[in-house]
């Protein structure tokens, strides 16, 4: 297959698809190995890629991204449950989003806590290292 005849029947190689979201071929295949994508094959049994998978591929990486499980990314693109209707969908996408939004706030709290241990433990270690110093100029004098 031809880079125009792929253009005009707006289907993609994996290579394509891989050098555009810059992504491996790999990962591309472990994406359809877990049902994720579904593409075509061609007579000589090459995968070749539509506009939809190319979109669904779009929202597993950005999923990745924002750090959602595969499980999670399935529901919300809607592979788990071919029954859900749009407004179901995005029922559960939102759902995740909130869920995902509190993990991060409380990830930032303890950061935030840890981020304050660290400092008041920096700031000890240098009133002892000043006080060290002090001391150490004296015993010179």
């Amino acid at each position: 297959m031809d880079q125009e005849e792929t253009k005009d029947t707006h289907l993609f190689t994996i290579s394509e698809l891989a050098d555009e979201l810059d992504i491996s071929t790999r990962a591309i295949r472990f994406y359809e190995e877990k049902g994720l994508i579904l593409p075509e094959r061609t007579k000589g049994n090459h995968r070749v890629y539509s506009k939809r998978d190319r979109t669904r591929l779009k929202l597993i990486l950005r999923g990745k991204r924002l750090g959602y499980s595969l499980e999670e990314i399935s529901e919300m693109i809607g592979l788990a449950n071919f029954n859900m209707d749009e407004t179901e969908q995005l029922k559960k996408t939102y759902a995740y989003g909130k869920k995902k939004l509190r993990e991060i706030n409380e990830r930032m709290l303890e950061l935030q806590i840890l981020k304050e241990d660290l400092l008041a433990i920096q700031a000890k270690i240098s009133n002892r290292m000043d006080a060290l110093n002090i001391h150490a100029t004296k015993k010179r004098s």
